[in-house]
Protein backbone atom coordinates (compact mmCIF):
# COMPACT_ATOMS: atom_id res chain seq x y z
CA UNK A 1 0.00 0.00 0.00
CA UNK A 2 1.65 3.37 -0.81
CA UNK A 3 0.89 5.86 2.53
CA UNK A 4 1.96 9.00 -0.09
CA UNK A 5 -0.31 11.11 -2.09
CA UNK A 6 0.81 12.45 -5.16
CA UNK A 7 2.13 16.26 -5.37
CA UNK A 8 -1.10 17.19 -6.86
CA UNK A 9 -3.32 15.41 -4.43
CA UNK A 10 -1.09 17.20 -2.23
CA UNK A 11 -1.64 20.77 -3.80
CA UNK A 12 -5.52 20.16 -3.40
CA UNK A 13 -5.09 19.23 0.53
CA UNK A 14 -2.99 22.50 0.79
CA UNK A 15 -6.10 24.35 -1.20
CA UNK A 16 -8.73 22.99 0.89
CA UNK A 17 -6.83 24.08 4.13
CA UNK A 18 -6.43 27.62 2.58
CA UNK A 19 -10.26 27.43 2.04
CA UNK A 20 -10.91 26.07 5.36
CA UNK A 21 -8.88 29.14 7.34
CA UNK A 22 -11.75 31.62 6.39
CA UNK A 23 -14.57 29.03 8.20
CA UNK A 24 -11.82 28.98 12.04
CA UNK A 25 -14.39 28.48 14.31
CA UNK A 26 -17.51 27.26 12.53
CA UNK A 27 -17.25 23.99 14.86
CA UNK A 28 -20.52 22.39 12.65
CA UNK A 29 -18.34 19.24 13.05
CA UNK A 30 -20.06 19.01 16.96
CA UNK A 31 -22.63 21.71 16.49
CA UNK A 32 -24.10 21.64 12.83
CA UNK A 33 -27.61 21.42 14.02
CA UNK A 34 -26.94 24.43 15.67
CA UNK A 35 -25.66 26.59 13.20
CA UNK A 36 -27.09 25.31 10.37
CA UNK A 37 -27.11 28.45 8.48
CA UNK A 38 -23.60 28.62 8.78
CA UNK A 39 -22.58 25.16 7.75
CA UNK A 40 -25.18 25.65 4.70
CA UNK A 41 -23.37 28.48 3.20
CA UNK A 42 -20.00 26.38 3.70
CA UNK A 43 -21.45 23.66 1.60
CA UNK A 44 -22.87 26.38 -1.00
CA UNK A 45 -19.28 27.57 -0.90
CA UNK A 46 -17.99 24.33 -2.13
CA UNK A 47 -20.06 23.39 -4.49
CA UNK A 48 -19.51 26.67 -6.31
CA UNK A 49 -15.71 24.92 -6.59
CA UNK A 50 -17.10 21.67 -7.33
CA UNK A 51 -16.20 20.05 -3.96
CA UNK A 52 -19.60 17.94 -3.59
CA UNK A 53 -19.10 16.36 -7.07
CA UNK A 54 -15.08 16.05 -7.18
CA UNK A 55 -15.51 12.36 -8.25
CA UNK A 56 -18.95 12.68 -9.81
CA UNK A 57 -18.96 12.05 -14.13
CA UNK A 58 -18.28 14.92 -15.58
CA UNK A 59 -21.17 14.37 -18.23
CA UNK A 60 -23.81 14.60 -15.01
CA UNK A 61 -21.65 18.00 -13.81
CA UNK A 62 -18.76 16.19 -12.07
CA UNK A 63 -15.25 16.61 -11.60
CA UNK A 64 -14.20 13.05 -12.57
CA UNK A 65 -11.05 13.24 -10.15
CA UNK A 66 -10.33 9.93 -7.71
CA UNK A 67 -11.37 8.86 -4.77
CA UNK A 68 -8.19 10.31 -2.73
CA UNK A 69 -9.47 13.87 -3.26
CA UNK A 70 -12.99 12.74 -1.18
CA UNK A 71 -10.89 11.63 1.05
CA UNK A 72 -8.70 14.12 1.42
CA UNK A 73 -11.25 17.05 1.26
CA UNK A 74 -13.25 14.83 3.96
CA UNK A 75 -10.16 14.38 6.33
CA UNK A 76 -9.07 18.24 6.53
CA UNK A 77 -12.86 19.43 7.13
CA UNK A 78 -12.84 16.47 9.49
CA UNK A 79 -9.43 18.29 11.59
CA UNK A 80 -10.91 21.88 10.88
CA UNK A 81 -14.08 20.48 12.72
CA UNK A 82 -15.98 22.81 10.31
CA UNK A 83 -18.60 19.99 8.97
CA UNK A 84 -19.55 16.41 8.60
CA UNK A 85 -19.64 15.79 4.89
CA UNK A 86 -23.48 15.82 3.42
CA UNK A 87 -25.92 12.49 2.95
CA UNK A 88 -27.07 14.16 0.29
CA UNK A 89 -23.61 14.65 -2.08
CA UNK A 90 -22.52 11.11 -1.22
CA UNK A 91 -25.00 8.61 -0.60
CA UNK A 92 -28.10 10.07 -2.73
CA UNK A 93 -25.96 11.54 -5.14
CA UNK A 94 -24.18 8.49 -6.16
CA UNK A 95 -27.22 6.46 -6.14
CA UNK A 96 -29.28 8.55 -8.45
CA UNK A 97 -25.87 8.99 -10.71
CA UNK A 98 -26.27 4.91 -10.87
CA UNK A 99 -29.67 4.20 -10.94
CA UNK A 100 -31.58 7.13 -11.11
CA UNK A 101 -34.29 8.37 -14.00
CA UNK A 102 -33.52 11.23 -16.39
CA UNK A 103 -35.74 13.02 -14.61
CA UNK A 104 -34.51 12.35 -11.12
CA UNK A 105 -30.94 13.46 -11.87
CA UNK A 106 -32.27 16.41 -13.63
CA UNK A 107 -34.07 17.76 -11.08
CA UNK A 108 -32.08 16.81 -7.54
CA UNK A 109 -28.43 16.58 -8.99
CA UNK A 110 -27.71 20.36 -9.71
CA UNK A 111 -28.91 21.56 -6.68
CA UNK A 112 -26.98 18.60 -4.74
CA UNK A 113 -23.61 19.54 -6.52
CA UNK A 114 -24.02 23.78 -5.90
CA UNK A 115 -25.18 22.91 -2.04
CA UNK A 116 -28.48 23.77 -2.19
CA UNK A 117 -30.59 20.76 -1.39
CA UNK A 118 -30.15 18.40 1.17
CA UNK A 119 -30.83 14.95 2.40
CA UNK A 120 -31.58 13.24 5.93
CA UNK A 121 -31.68 9.97 5.68
CA UNK A 122 -34.79 7.52 6.52
CA UNK A 123 -33.05 3.81 7.13
CA UNK A 124 -33.06 3.17 10.87
CA UNK A 125 -36.24 2.54 13.19
CA UNK A 126 -37.13 1.73 16.88
CA UNK A 127 -37.47 -1.92 16.67
CA UNK A 128 -35.26 -2.44 13.63
CA UNK A 129 -31.78 -0.36 14.51
CA UNK A 130 -29.19 -2.01 12.62
CA UNK A 131 -30.98 -4.66 11.18
CA UNK A 132 -32.40 -2.44 8.17
CA UNK A 133 -33.91 -6.12 6.63
CA UNK A 134 -36.02 -6.02 9.55
CA UNK A 135 -37.96 -2.61 9.00
CA UNK A 136 -41.50 -2.02 9.23
CA UNK A 137 -42.30 1.51 7.26
CA UNK A 138 -44.73 0.16 4.80
CA UNK A 139 -45.21 2.15 0.93
CA UNK A 140 -48.59 0.31 0.08
CA UNK A 141 -48.69 0.45 -4.32
CA UNK A 142 -51.78 2.34 -5.40
CA UNK A 143 -52.03 3.63 -8.39
CA UNK A 144 -49.05 5.58 -9.89
CA UNK A 145 -48.25 6.59 -5.96
CA UNK A 146 -47.35 4.92 -3.09
CA UNK A 147 -49.06 5.35 0.62
CA UNK A 148 -46.05 5.12 3.53
CA UNK A 149 -47.02 4.89 6.81
CA UNK A 150 -44.43 4.10 9.22
CA UNK A 151 -41.80 5.61 11.77
CA UNK A 152 -37.79 6.24 11.70
CA UNK A 153 -35.93 7.72 13.91
CA UNK A 154 -32.40 9.33 15.32
CA UNK A 155 -32.07 10.49 11.79
CA UNK A 156 -29.36 13.78 12.12
CA UNK A 157 -30.19 17.45 11.25
CA UNK A 158 -34.06 16.19 9.86
CA UNK A 159 -35.01 19.51 11.32
CA UNK A 160 -33.26 21.60 8.74
CA UNK A 161 -32.98 19.06 5.55
CA UNK A 162 -35.21 19.46 2.78
CA UNK A 163 -35.92 15.90 1.88
CA UNK A 164 -36.27 12.27 3.13
CA UNK A 165 -34.10 9.10 1.49
CA UNK A 166 -36.08 6.76 2.52
CA UNK A 167 -35.86 3.42 2.95
CA UNK A 168 -39.05 1.42 3.33
CA UNK A 169 -41.40 -1.61 2.94
CA UNK A 170 -43.09 -3.05 -0.38
CA UNK A 171 -42.76 -6.26 -0.24
CA UNK A 172 -44.52 -9.00 1.68
CA UNK A 173 -43.81 -8.48 5.64
CA UNK A 174 -41.63 -11.17 5.81
CA UNK A 175 -39.62 -10.65 2.68
CA UNK A 176 -36.64 -9.00 4.48
CA UNK A 177 -33.92 -7.60 2.26
CA UNK A 178 -35.84 -8.48 -0.94
CA UNK A 179 -38.54 -6.16 -0.15
CA UNK A 180 -37.08 -3.11 0.31
CA UNK A 181 -37.69 0.07 -1.95
CA UNK A 182 -36.02 3.60 -1.96
CA UNK A 183 -38.43 7.02 -2.04
CA UNK A 184 -37.65 10.66 -2.16
CA UNK A 185 -39.88 12.22 0.41
CA UNK A 186 -40.74 15.65 0.83
CA UNK A 187 -39.90 16.76 4.62
CA UNK A 188 -42.63 19.29 4.48
CA UNK A 189 -45.16 16.98 2.50
CA UNK A 190 -48.85 16.13 4.60
CA UNK A 191 -48.50 13.52 6.78
CA UNK A 192 -44.60 13.71 7.76
CA UNK A 193 -44.27 15.07 11.62
CA UNK A 194 -40.69 15.64 12.67
CA UNK A 195 -39.89 15.97 15.87
CA UNK A 196 -36.86 16.19 18.26
CA UNK A 197 -34.95 13.29 20.17
CA UNK A 198 -32.99 14.33 22.93
CA UNK A 199 -29.21 12.67 23.41
CA UNK A 200 -26.40 13.36 26.10
CA UNK A 201 -24.22 15.74 23.61
CA UNK A 202 -27.23 17.83 22.44
CA UNK A 203 -26.70 16.34 18.72
CA UNK A 204 -29.70 17.37 16.77
CA UNK A 205 -31.40 13.79 16.55
CA UNK A 206 -34.88 13.43 15.20
CA UNK A 207 -37.97 11.07 14.64
CA UNK A 208 -40.00 10.99 11.87
CA UNK A 209 -43.72 9.80 11.63
CA UNK A 210 -44.96 8.98 8.02
CA UNK A 211 -48.79 8.90 8.47
CA UNK A 212 -50.33 7.88 4.66
CA UNK A 213 -47.76 10.16 3.03
CA UNK A 214 -48.95 10.77 -0.59
CA UNK A 215 -45.50 9.87 -2.65
CA UNK A 216 -45.77 9.52 -6.87
CA UNK A 217 -44.07 6.76 -8.22
CA UNK A 218 -41.30 9.02 -10.11
CA UNK A 219 -40.22 9.43 -6.49
CA UNK A 220 -39.11 5.93 -6.73
CA UNK A 221 -35.33 5.35 -7.06
CA UNK A 222 -34.14 2.14 -9.06
CA UNK A 223 -36.76 -0.91 -9.18
CA UNK A 224 -39.49 -1.42 -6.82
CA UNK A 225 -37.83 -4.34 -3.99
CA UNK A 226 -34.70 -3.94 -5.34
CA UNK A 227 -33.65 -1.23 -2.49
CA UNK A 228 -30.84 -3.31 -0.97
CA UNK A 229 -28.42 -3.71 -3.48
CA UNK A 230 -28.65 0.16 -4.27
CA UNK A 231 -28.33 0.88 -0.39
CA UNK A 232 -25.50 -1.16 -0.12
CA UNK A 233 -23.49 -0.02 -2.96
CA UNK A 234 -23.69 3.60 -2.24
CA UNK A 235 -22.86 2.60 1.34
CA UNK A 236 -19.50 0.40 -0.16
CA UNK A 237 -18.66 4.14 -2.24
CA UNK A 238 -18.96 6.20 1.46
CA UNK A 239 -16.51 4.18 3.51
CA UNK A 240 -13.64 6.11 2.51
CA UNK A 241 -14.70 9.25 4.19
CA UNK A 242 -16.88 8.07 6.75
CA UNK A 243 -14.27 8.39 9.80
CA UNK A 244 -11.64 10.68 8.51
CA UNK A 245 -8.81 10.52 11.07
CA UNK A 246 -8.18 14.33 11.17
CA UNK A 247 -11.00 14.46 13.48
CA UNK A 248 -9.09 11.86 16.06
CA UNK A 249 -5.66 13.83 15.23
CA UNK A 250 -7.35 17.24 16.44
CA UNK A 251 -9.52 15.13 19.51
CA UNK A 252 -5.61 14.42 20.42
CA UNK A 253 -4.22 17.99 20.25
CA UNK A 254 -7.09 19.44 22.11
CA UNK A 255 -7.06 16.69 24.76
CA UNK A 256 -3.08 17.52 25.12
CA UNK A 257 -3.88 21.12 25.21
CA UNK A 258 -6.35 20.88 27.87
CA UNK A 259 -3.83 18.90 29.88
CA UNK A 260 -1.01 21.15 29.54
CA UNK A 261 -3.45 24.20 30.77
CA UNK A 262 -3.66 21.74 33.88
CA UNK A 263 0.09 22.23 33.94
CA UNK A 264 -0.11 18.24 33.64
CA UNK A 265 2.89 18.78 30.75
CA UNK A 266 5.91 17.15 32.60
CA UNK A 267 3.33 14.17 34.70
CA UNK A 268 5.28 10.97 33.68
CA UNK A 269 1.73 9.26 33.40
CA UNK A 270 0.31 12.26 31.40
CA UNK A 271 2.73 12.00 28.78
CA UNK A 272 2.94 7.81 28.62
CA UNK A 273 -0.93 8.05 28.24
CA UNK A 274 -0.73 10.74 25.38
CA UNK A 275 2.34 9.48 23.79
CA UNK A 276 -0.10 5.76 23.39
CA UNK A 277 -2.85 7.56 22.44
CA UNK A 278 -0.87 8.96 19.63
CA UNK A 279 -0.33 5.61 18.31
CA UNK A 280 -3.40 4.55 18.47
CA UNK A 281 -4.72 7.88 16.06
CA UNK A 282 -1.78 6.38 13.54
CA UNK A 283 -3.22 2.88 13.69
CA UNK A 284 -6.45 4.32 12.78
CA UNK A 285 -5.39 6.62 9.81
CA UNK A 286 -3.82 3.26 8.66
CA UNK A 287 -6.87 1.96 8.44
CA UNK A 288 -8.56 4.52 6.91
CA UNK A 289 -5.82 4.51 4.20
CA UNK A 290 -6.32 0.47 3.83
CA UNK A 291 -10.07 1.06 2.88
CA UNK A 292 -8.95 4.19 0.42
CA UNK A 293 -6.19 2.00 -1.17
CA UNK A 294 -8.78 -1.36 -1.47
CA UNK A 295 -11.41 0.99 -2.93
CA UNK A 296 -8.90 2.76 -5.43
CA UNK A 297 -8.18 -0.68 -6.47
CA UNK A 298 -11.61 -1.92 -6.82
CA UNK A 299 -11.36 -4.50 -4.28
CA UNK A 300 -14.30 -5.17 -1.44
CA UNK A 301 -13.55 -2.77 1.35
CA UNK A 302 -16.79 -3.82 3.23
CA UNK A 303 -14.67 -6.00 6.08
CA UNK A 304 -11.78 -3.10 6.44
CA UNK A 305 -14.36 -0.46 6.57
CA UNK A 306 -16.05 -2.57 9.56
CA UNK A 307 -12.51 -2.44 11.20
CA UNK A 308 -11.88 1.13 10.55
CA UNK A 309 -15.26 1.55 12.14
CA UNK A 310 -14.64 -0.02 15.17
CA UNK A 311 -10.92 1.48 15.46
CA UNK A 312 -11.97 4.65 14.78
CA UNK A 313 -14.85 5.12 17.61
CA UNK A 314 -13.01 3.17 20.01
CA UNK A 315 -10.11 5.32 20.01
CA UNK A 316 -12.61 8.49 19.55
CA UNK A 317 -13.71 7.38 23.25
CA UNK A 318 -10.50 6.31 24.75
CA UNK A 319 -9.52 9.98 23.68
CA UNK A 320 -12.07 11.64 25.62
CA UNK A 321 -11.52 9.06 28.63
CA UNK A 322 -8.09 9.71 29.12
CA UNK A 323 -8.83 13.73 29.20
CA UNK A 324 -11.17 12.17 32.50
CA UNK A 325 -8.92 9.67 33.67
CA UNK A 326 -5.92 12.18 33.70
CA UNK A 327 -7.92 15.29 35.11
CA UNK A 328 -10.50 14.10 36.82
CA UNK A 329 -13.42 16.60 37.95
CA UNK A 330 -11.68 19.72 35.49
CA UNK A 331 -12.29 17.97 32.31
CA UNK A 332 -16.33 17.24 33.07
CA UNK A 333 -17.00 21.14 33.81
CA UNK A 334 -19.74 22.00 30.94
CA UNK A 335 -18.26 24.01 28.12
CA UNK A 336 -14.32 22.47 27.99
CA UNK A 337 -13.49 20.81 24.91
CA UNK A 338 -12.72 17.73 26.95
CA UNK A 339 -16.67 17.45 28.45
CA UNK A 340 -17.92 18.10 25.04
CA UNK A 341 -15.92 15.38 23.62
CA UNK A 342 -16.47 12.68 26.47
CA UNK A 343 -20.50 13.28 26.08
CA UNK A 344 -20.20 13.02 21.94
CA UNK A 345 -18.04 10.15 22.09
CA UNK A 346 -20.96 7.98 23.98
CA UNK A 347 -23.32 7.61 20.66
CA UNK A 348 -19.99 7.69 18.24
CA UNK A 349 -20.06 4.10 18.04
CA UNK A 350 -23.46 3.75 17.51
CA UNK A 351 -24.11 6.25 14.49
CA UNK A 352 -22.91 4.15 11.07
CA UNK A 353 -23.60 1.00 12.30
CA UNK A 354 -23.27 -0.24 16.07
CA UNK A 355 -19.69 -1.81 16.57
CA UNK A 356 -21.08 -5.02 17.25
CA UNK A 357 -22.78 -4.89 14.13
CA UNK A 358 -19.14 -3.72 12.45
CA UNK A 359 -16.98 -6.84 14.65
CA UNK A 360 -19.74 -9.34 13.62
CA UNK A 361 -19.28 -8.27 9.84
CA UNK A 362 -15.03 -8.71 10.37
CA UNK A 363 -15.63 -11.96 12.23
CA UNK A 364 -17.57 -13.46 8.94
CA UNK A 365 -15.32 -11.92 6.35
CA UNK A 366 -12.02 -12.37 7.99
CA UNK A 367 -12.47 -15.11 10.47
CA UNK A 368 -15.38 -17.37 8.74
CA UNK A 369 -17.30 -17.06 11.74
CA UNK A 370 -21.13 -16.87 12.13
CA UNK A 371 -22.15 -18.05 8.82
CA UNK A 372 -23.61 -16.31 6.11
CA UNK A 373 -26.12 -13.50 6.37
Amino acid sequence: MNFRFSPEEEGFRREVRTFLADWAGLDGFFTQGHRWSEVHDLFRAMGTRGWLSLTWPEALGGLGRPLTYEYLLWDEVGYARTARNPLSAGIVARTLVRHGSDAQRERFLPGIRSGEIHFSLGYSEPEAGSDLAALRTRAERRGDAYVVTGQKCWQSYAGDMDYLWLLARTGAPDSRSAGLSLFIVELDAPGVTVGRLPIVDDHPLYEIHLDGVVVSEDRRVGPEDGAWALMSEALADERHIQFPPGRLRRDLEEVWAFLCEQGLERDAEVRSTVADLGVRVLEAEMHALRVLDAMLRGHDAASAAAANKVVFTVTCQAIARAAVDLCGPEALVQGTRPELLWRQSLWETIGGGTSEIMRSVVARADLGLGGQR
